[in-house]
């Protein structure tokens, strides 16, 4: 890929070129903004992020290689030109220093014309919400393999390009990443492509350059107010999705949620809406919500399947509308659905040797999800069975949510057991604190066990179980660590729990 080429792309971001030799048709290695992956060759675009300044890291990019730096901060940029020019020997490398507004939104364009532009050739649908993105999005990948297309994923829980799986560690990866992404699965023969938007991807800028040729809202609550601090700027930055969407691209929404209709208020795109509640575009009744599975009346016609609860009906509703939105055969669409199964770590059953216990493992993290989770396997358990469940909050995060799942957690089980989960930086102890702040009640305290090592925690909740009950182990989900003062520690809610009723079953 030729600098000029790239340079053009940014025309649009007033670029202001500066150092020598200016723009030339060299050939970049690489396009990084991580000055530890700089390469000879590469274009550093310097980032400002929410821990790290990208631009105090040009001079290091420089030093290894680096054949041109684009960035926001004109003084950081003068500063690197002129310590450049001074060091200038007969063999060091002439750089070219390339000024724009915005460097977040110039590093997504410069990855998109340094892949070649994939998500052009690709048909790519996004969906953001607080909860329900892995769900509907891994669901669109499911269904679509089964209808027999190849397909993409990008999702948290993991990157599929067709069948192939790859770990993923973050909501929506970094603007290279997803561009890297794309034209793998580009070349590997996907035509469609499901990803997960999240609000802090909107708001870093890492989607721009993208053809989005749909999009999808599952719904909106309490989260990740630690880096939006308000809750409008949140949802604005997740309206901000549905604002770009492209004339040619069809925005569907849940109607049911009150913040529904606001995020296609200003949108190009075609606005479609889905219900369980009202009469739209995509319409569906809850017949039955079993612990075998649900049965709904979806677009008039009766479908059985194997997920459980009222929030995974407004997934499948999702997925359908969508699915209908890019033309699949409805009849063929039905069928498939009938046939998906919850994704990894998503209202998860944990096989009990014994088979007496139900023992779920679900990634509920906010105050909204663990209240969805909670209230249908209350809805589906048997008469006089009790509903025990294990939750913690992460730490380095919105502190206000963690009273309120508390709160919830003693209100809708019989049992709650309060344990770490991602403490992260913080103390264990001192977020549960945070967290029995919330079990104001005489009963909500009685009900409650604090017990900060979560594996104990998963064991004790097991011994508690008699035959019939339920366990909940919520907060992580598809995770297979802890993040503790930095250190990810190997530990994952599944296997925990498998070993937890395997001891029951050897102490019974």
């Amino acid at each position: 890929m030729l600098l000029t080429q790239l340079v053009h792309r940014l025309q649009d971001l007033s670029a202001v070129i500066a150092g020598e030799p200016g723009v030339s048709d060299r050939e970049v290695s690489s396009v990084v903004f991580d000055s530890r992956q700089v390469q000879p060759g590469s274009l550093f675009v310097a980032v400002k992020g929410t821990q790290v300044d990208g631009h105090d890291y040009i001079g290091k990019a420089i030093d290894r290689g680096a054949i041109a730096i684009v960035g926001a901060d004109a003084g950081a940029m003068q500063k690197g030109l002129k310590e450049q020019k001074e060091t200038k020997d007969g063999t060091s490398n002439e750089v070219t220093f390339i000024t724009v507004e915005d460097s977040a939104k110039a590093l997504a364009l410069a990855a998109a014309e340094f892949y070649g532009n994939p998500s052009q050739d690709l048909t790519l649908i996004g969906v953001t919400g607080t909860n329900g993105k892995t769900t509907v999005t891994t669901l669109l990948h499911d269904l679509f393999t089964d209808l027999g297309y190849k397909a993409g994923l990008l999702s948290t829980v993991e990157v599929r390009i067709g069948t192939e799986v790859k770990t993923a560690t973050h909501t929506t990866p970094d603007a290279v990443a997803i561009n890297a992404n794309l034209a793998e699965m580009l070349d590997a023969g996907c035509t469609y492509v499901f990803m997960e938007v999240s609000s802090h991807a909107v708001d870093q800028q890492r989607t721009v350059g993208l053809a989005f040729d749909g999009g999808a809202f599952t719904n909106l609550s309490h989260d990740h107010l630690d880096y939006h601090e308000t809750f409008r700027a949140y949802l604005e930055a997740k309206k901000a999705f549905f604002d770009g969407l492209p004339k040619t691209a069809f925005a569907l929404s849940n109607a049911d949620d009150k913040n529904g209709p606001v995020m296609l208020q200003n949108t190009r795109a075609t606005k479609r809406f889905y219900s369980l509640r009202k009469v739209v575009d995509y319409r569906a009744r809850l017949l039955t919500d079993s612990p075998q599975g649900l049965q709904l009346e979806l677009d008039g016609t009766e479908i059985f399947t194997r997920l459980l609860g009222r929030y995974n009906a407004y997934n499948l509703t999702a997925v359908f509308g969508i699915a209908m939105e890019l033309g699949m055969n409805r009849e063929e669409t039905l069928v498939s659905l009938s046939n998906l199964t919850a994704p990894n770590g998503r209202m998860e059953n944990v096989v009990d040797p014994t088979g007496q216990v139900t023992a779920i493992v679900d990634y509920a993290h906010t105050p909204d999800a663990l209240q969805n989770i909670l209230e249908t396997l209350a809805a589906v358990r048997q008469p006089g069975a009790q509903l025990i469940c294990v939750v913690g909050a992460g730490g380095d995060r919105d502190k206000s949510k963690r009273p309120e799942m508390a709160r919830i957690a003693a209100q809708l089980s019989d049992r709650v057991i309060l344990t770490s989960d991602n403490p992260r930086t913080e103390s264990a102890e001192s977020i549960l604190d945070d967290m029995s702040a919330g079990l104001i009640s005489p009963a909500s305290r009685a009900s409650a066990l604090r017990i900060t090592d979560r594996r104990s925690a998963i064991q004790t909740a097991v011994q508690f179980a008699r035959a019939g009950d339920i366990v909940l182990v919520a907060g992580k989900g598809h995770e297979t660590y802890q993040d503790i003062q930095g250190v990810k520690h190997p530990f994952d809610d599944k296997v925990e729990l498998t070993n937890a009723l395997n001891l029951r079953l050897h102490a019974s």
